[in-house]
């Protein structure tokens, strides 16, 4: 049964939703570009136009209320436009903070605000029309008309323009009006227009949702071709649109030269119609779909993922039961859905991919606001920021890099008096980057401030009884206790730090993305943190193996090399949980004894050597069965107190085997025993370099690799 367009009312407020809170987010960029370069008559050019098609978009939406307060904003940027009004602070703070309350009302979803909003809009607005001399103007709360006016500078000469708008099948069910747009065209300027009613079927054929007029349009307006398109932006990929000078269309109609007049349609007409002959007759909806994305609910996606997984495990299956089977068919078969499958695999992960740039661009605000409030000068540059991660790693990346932010700019970086005294520039800078290294990325936050006074968080940590007075910790071991729980060096508490939350914050979502997290500062020079996360937590590449009946993955990224420990070599350990690599003493957990799995040992363990950020540990494991594609199933709420464990997969025969998670595997080892343990002391005696007795003639080795950590 036939449903009205109107029924879908809420799905095209949350297309338009979605296409205003991009162009916000554009709007920001380019005010606090603009705060840096305010002759840029570009960037100005640019924010007119993104408020502009707010209001236009807006008001055909249903969003009366949120045209009329952008309008505001509209009008003043055109009086810069116009040279009447200079770019300040003052205007970029205010339009900055009248764009926070435009995101408001969209989540308002066109609702009345409450009165203490609406008074603060109101306020808000009546600085913007002081600041920009216009007067008395429409009130904020004022009801627009149902399209807003385009103002145009007055000092631009006119032009003729010749257009051609065809509505393609799908635009009235976007929930676009064509009239709508052709009123907010004359807006432009003087317009003569012409209806083609060519492509109208007959009335048993017709589709109630479509269109089937098209318009040819003579315009005279001081607009450019940039703001003609605006008008159909949002609507563009759904309709056929030409917008051309009108020489061009005669040059391309034929050699008289003459400029039709605006009201002669029939001469427009004949001159696009010959011009889109010559281009094959064709309108832009009958061709071949080009468009270069297309949005899709996240929910859903999360959907043909989990179900790619599902292929994956019954694919890994099919294979297992092939190889016990002597058929020669089923194994080609086989063969054949292993390969689809893996293609289909890399796929659905290569959606979920994401450029991590729209996350970088959002802290430009941020850090912009905190100078401000801080009454520091701070500049913030960004590298790398199309490198691609999954979405999943990507929505929870924010809250991590904002805390990391915060605490550059409050403890950090120095006030402007102390930059001087060090020679330092009175511009701090802070240098937001990321890259790929192998399966993962590194997300790095470094500034140019003053660096960590190590003394000062030891003394902290001394009187918050995390630490003994008599302990001698390294520098790595100081790093450490940022992220401890509550810890701060702020002596006050303010609106951005001092409570001891943020880098507590940072640990905690960094581990549960199973990454890590670097630290390297040089005083009076800088602090760098880094974070290295995976590309996906959907799959993940890792090394299969095995402890009696049950079965354990080692993420690959993380694993260096194999060695073999005999059971002599077990037995001359005296107790310590050591093994000598190369002449360097190398603590190790067996698996075996950490998760109390009670088979008999074989004659020969393999040693799985890793990196953590502790340094390189070992793990004792029964047998290396190969490498496998992992998909991670969660363990659920029953386990979320299991720290060891990342997840766990399900093998080709129905096995289910653990993931492993490396760094939070050694901590654990090392918290199993209060006071003491096998495997604290082989950590204590690594770090000493302690070999074993048996292990005669080896010489001294360098510094323990277990005392070492990774500095990026």
């Amino acid at each position: 049964m036939y449903q009205p367009v109107t029924n879908n009312a809420d799905q095209f407020k949350q297309s338009f939703r979605e296409e205003a809170a991009e162009i916000l987010v554009d709007l920001e960029a380019a005010l606090l570009e603009l705060h840096g370069n305010p002759s840029d008559a570009e960037l100005v050019g640019r924010i007119f136009r993104g408020l502009h098609t707010i209001k236009g978009s807006g008001a055909m939406f249903g969003f009366e209320a949120l045209a009329a307060f952008t309008h505001n904003l509209e009008s003043a940027f055109d009086e810069v436009r116009s040279g009447k009004l200079k770019i300040t602070s003052e205007l970029i703070d205010l339009t900055l903070a009248a764009l926070d309350h435009i995101r408001a009302m969209l989540e308002e979803n066109g609702a009345a605000a409450g009165a203490a909003e609406a008074a603060a809009r109101a306020a808000l607005l009546e600085k913007v029309r002081t600041l920009a001399g216009l007067g008395a103007k429409a009130a904020a709360d004022a009801k627009p008309e149902p399209v807003a006016e385009i103002v145009v500078l007055d000092a631009a000469p006119e032009q003729e323009w010749q257009i051609r708008f065809a509505p393609g099948p799908d635009l009235m069910r976007s929930g676009a009006n064509p009239l709508l747009l052709l009123r907010e065209l004359r807006q432009l300027g003087g317009m003569c227009l012409k209806a083609s009613l060519a492509s109208l079927p007959p009335l048993a054929e017709i589709e109630p949702e479509r269109c089937y007029v098209s318009w040819e349009i003579a315009l005279r307006t001081a607009a450019g071709a940039e703001a003609i398109r605006d008008v159909f932006i949002f609507v563009e990929d759904l309709c056929e649109l030409v917008v051309e000078p009108a020489e061009a269309v005669v040059a391309a109609a034929g050699p008289t030269g003459a400029v039709p007049q605006p009201c002669e349609g029939d001469a427009v007409a004949r001159g696009l119609e010959e011009k889109r002959e010559s281009q094959g007759g064709r309108r832009s909806y009958d061709k071949p779909d080009n468009a270069s994305s297309l949005r899709v609910p996240a929910a859903k996606l999360d959907q043909f993922v989990n179900l790619v997984g599902e292929l994956v495990t019954v694919q890994a299956r099919l294979s297992e039961l092939t190889g016990r089977r002597d058929d020669t068919e089923l194994a080609t078969v086989a063969e054949e859905i292993e390969r689809l499958t893996s293609a289909l695999r890399e796929n659905s992960m290569n959606i979920r991919m994401m450029p991590i740039r729209g996350t970088f661009e959002k802290f430009r605000r941020l850090v912009h606001d905190l100078a401000r409030d801080l009454g520091k000068q701070v500049e913030l540059t960004i590298e790398g920021a199309d490198t691609e991660l999954d979405k999943t790693v990507i929505d929870q990346l924010g809250d991590p890099l904002m805390h990391l932010i915060r605490n550059s700019m409050d403890h950090g970086i120095e006030p402007a008096d102390l930059r001087a005294a060090r020679g330092k520039p009175a511009t701090a800078r802070i240098h937001l980057a990321a890259r790929y290294t192998g399966a993962s990325v590194l997300i790095s936050v470094a500034d140019d401030g003053g660096g960590i006074d190590t003394e000062a968080v030891r003394r902290r940590a001394v009187d918050r009884g995390l630490v003994a007075a008599e302990a001698q910790l390294n520098e790595n071991e100081i790093y450490a206790l940022i992220f401890q729980p509550g810890f701060s060096t702020a002596k006050t508490v303010t609106d951005v730090s001092g409570r001891g939350v943020g880098m507590d914050v940072v640990r905690q979502k960094v581990e549960s993305l199973r990454g890590t997290i670097d630290v390297a500062s040089k005083p009076g020079e800088g602090t760098s943190v880094t974070l290295r996360l995976p590309l996906t937590l959907a799959i993940i590449d890792g090394l299969l193996v095995c402890v009696g009946d049950a079965f354990f993955v080692l993420p690959l990224t993380s694993t260096l090399e194999c060695i073999e420990l005999t059971r002599a070599e077990i037995e001359n350990s005296h107790g310590r949980r050591l093994t000598n690599v190369r002449g360097e003493m190398v603590p190790y957990i067996r698996l075996r004894e950490h998760f109390a799995i009670t088979s008999p040992a074989p004659e020969i363990e393999q040693v799985m050597m890793v990196e953590t950020r502790e340094g390189r540990y070992g793990f004792a494991v029964d047998q290396v069965l190969g490498n496998c594609q992992t998909v991670i199933k969660n363990l659920g709420r029953l386990f979320r107190h299991v720290q060891a464990l990342s997840g766990a997969t399900i093998l080709g025969d129905g096995t289910v085997a653990l993931i492993l998670d490396p760094e939070r595997l050694v901590q654990d080892a090392l918290r199993a025993e209060r006071g003491g343990g096998v495997f604290r002391a082989a950590y204590g005696a690594a770090k000493e370099n302690i070999f074993f007795a048996s292990c005669e003639g080896t010489g001294s080795a360098g510094p323990s690799a277990g005392a070492s950590q990774r500095m990026n």
